[in-house]
């Protein structure tokens, strides 16, 4: 289905549903980016949402790989079989359940990505730090104040390093009848950071 290597896939590709949440294909890009993923690693993406960020991870793991998706929300966990199923990937184990559960009964993980939280981002990151590996990578995507605050103390008292602050501000073309406007999106601030 996907015939390329770079991330970017076109939200367009993806399986939709009205109340669950897409990380938008350039705030995407940058995430898998900062992730800095190579073949046969195991990825957490914590509240998958419709699995756009499993699907990109998957990707870049390739079969040797493995991303445990997590979701609460039974309408996500379906968004992303489907997805899953459209893009012919194996390397996905999609997970039902609240994530402050789920997390602890998961294998150690060389990559995580935070999303959807419903308000627990603070908790779910500090339980993320037991289960990464040395070394490994945190990227937390992130569109409230309050929320990256709360992350940057927490990623601060567990002292990880390299922690980047990235706010991502993007406007995608739209037609009109008489040209072409631009449409601003949310912006999108991406924080990653490494466990020492």
């Amino acid at each position: 289905m996907w015939k390329f290597k770079t991330p970017g896939i076109p939200d367009g590709e993806f399986e939709r549903a009205e109340k669950v949440p897409i990380t938008k294909e350039e705030v995407r890009v940058v995430q898998i980016s900062k992730a800095r993923l190579k073949p046969g690693q195991i990825v957490y993406d914590i509240g998958c949402g419709s699995g756009s960020i499993s699907i990109e991870a998957a990707f870049q793991i390739e079969s040797s790989g493995k991303v445990l998706a997590v979701d609460n929300d039974e309408n996500a966990i379906e968004l992303t079989k489907k997805n899953t199923e459209k893009f012919g990937l194996t390397n996905i184990s999609i997970i039902h359940g609240n994530a402050k559960e789920k997390i602890k009964e998961l294998e150690e993980a060389d990559t995580i990505f935070i999303g959807g939280t419903g308000g627990d981002t603070k908790e779910i990151v500090e339980l993320c730090e037991n289960k990464l590996k040395s070394g490994g990578r945190i990227v937390v995507g992130i569109i409230l104040i309050e929320t990256l605050y709360s992350v940057l103390q927490v990623l601060e008292k567990l002292q990880f390093e390299s922690i980047d602050i990235t706010q991502v501000t993007i406007s995608k073309s739209r037609k009109t009848s008489t040209g072409t406007m631009m449409l601003a999106r949310n912006p999108v601030t991406i924080i990653s950071a490494t466990k020492i």
